[in-house]
């Protein structure tokens, strides 16, 4: 009588990168977002100090 194994279904390769880096939304986080607002932020005080 031979013993015959069920060999489990093969990973997907893909799932593995995904789950390394950050899959999901496409929009950046809230540390790049508070990075921009403040450049913003700096150009428009810039903008409206008075020349001399």
């Amino acid at each position: 009588m031979k013993l015959t194994l069920q060999s489990p279904k093969p990973r997907n390769p893909f799932v593995v990168a995904s789950l390394r880096r950050r899959a999901g939304s496409h929009r950046s986080g809230p540390g790049a977002r508070r990075q921009e607002a403040q450049r913003a932020l700096r150009q428009e005080i810039e903008r409206l100090r008075p020349s001399p």
